[in-house]
């Protein structure tokens, strides 16, 4: 027998955060994905991150689609508002909940089936108007709810787990994320927390569109020798160009980092993302370098991970838009129907 609920009681020594939460607070439902699946590392990382920066759940709403990648929301931040959408819809779900509530932390997860296909188009749009958001993609170049077809992420060369050889050219997420204007960019590996959390952390307290792509094996069908996604190929190849300390105001979130050069990056609500940089030529406030770093070492079949870019002075939809402090979702009648008046001086305004 199967038991999928988890006790609701804690243990009364846990630790609790500025808000007065545990860490199990922060969790969901128990898994239902394949025994080691990458996802659910990302799914703890996310729950790490949002206990750390002492985030009230109700405060987040998670948004996804299809796919295993979009049942995790499931499995973190039980007590938050949550939106399962149609397949490849979730960007355009998640902009019109950004649009009517502005005071929410919104979180979209979605797969590489969900938004390098389906949803193209959708992630495309909502990362050039710089929605508020971080995106995360568990990307593990398949299929994985229907027996493993190649993904649009898959590689050209590598293998299916049957041995057929994929054709097709890969379409990459962080290339488009920075041709489209991501403010925050960042790829990672679900075997690497000691890098993920601090990126997720980062991505949160970004003003902007943040896009975090995470190599997440498949251990059902992508886990093989021949697949530039599994566990030891990505931990072999893996080029990591910085690694990261997130610093919320004062008080510092400590973390045992690489030596090297450090840079910090002041964001727009005066936390810092401090980079130890070990390539020593990778500037991640340079958009035009880091492609060019990018496709440089995914020509020699690296997987470059780390953030990748960030624009410390970003803006988001709202600001474009110049929308008023107030959430929609708040203003009244007055406020939304001023009067036959007003009317008139608008439309006079446009002849």
């Amino acid at each position: 027998m199967t038991y999928l609920a988890k006790p609701r009681l804690h243990h009364p020594t846990l630790a609790r955060n500025k808000v007065g939460y545990t860490r199990r607070d922060y969790e969901g439902k128990i898994s239902t994905l394949c025994a080691g699946c990458g996802h659910d590392s990302i799914s703890a990382a996310i729950i790490q991150a949002c206990w750390e920066l002492d985030i009230q759940p109700h405060r987040v709403a998670k948004l996804s689609g299809i796919g295993c990648s979009s049942k995790t929301p499931d499995y973190f931040l039980g007590n938050s508002h949550g939106f399962n959408s149609v397949h490849g819809r979730m960007p355009s779900v998640l902009t019109g909940a950004n649009l009517a509530n502005r005071d929410l932390l919104y979180l979209g997860v979605s797969g590489d089936g969900d938004s390098a296909s389906i949803g193209f188009g959708q992630f495309a749009h909502s990362i050039r108007r710089g929605v508020n958001m971080i995106y995360i993609v568990e990307n593990n170049g398949v299929y994985g709810l229907t027996k493993g077809q190649f993904s649009a992420t898959a590689d050209k060369g590598s293998k299916s787990k049957r041995g057929v050889v994929n054709t097709d050219q890969p379409l990459d997420m962080i290339g488009m994320a920075l041709l489209l204007g991501a403010t925050f960019v960042a790829r990672s590996f679900s075997g690497d927390k000691q890098q993920l959390v601090p990126l997720i952390k980062g991505a949160i307290e970004h003003q902007g569109a943040a896009f975090i792509d995470v190599i997440s094996p498949c251990i059902a069908f992508n886990n093989h020798a021949g697949s530039t996604k599994s566990y030891e190929y990505v931990r072999q190849h893996n080029e990591t160009v910085n690694r990261l300390d997130f610093i919320e105001g004062k008080e510092a979130i400590t973390a045992d980092y690489a030596p090297g050069e450090v840079v910090d990056v002041v964001q727009h609500d005066g936390s810092v993302l401090r980079l130890r940089k070990l390539a020593a030529d990778y500037d991640p406030t340079d958009r035009i370098k880091a492609m060019n770093y990018l496709q440089q070492h995914a020509a020699a079949g690296e997987v470059v991970t780390g953030l990748l870019y960030v624009d410390p002075h970003s803006s988001d939809l709202h600001e474009h838009l110049n929308t008023v402090e107030t959430p929609l979702n708040q203003l009244g009648v007055r406020e939304l129907c001023p009067g036959s008046a007003a009317l008139e001086r608008i439309n006079a305004s446009l002849r």
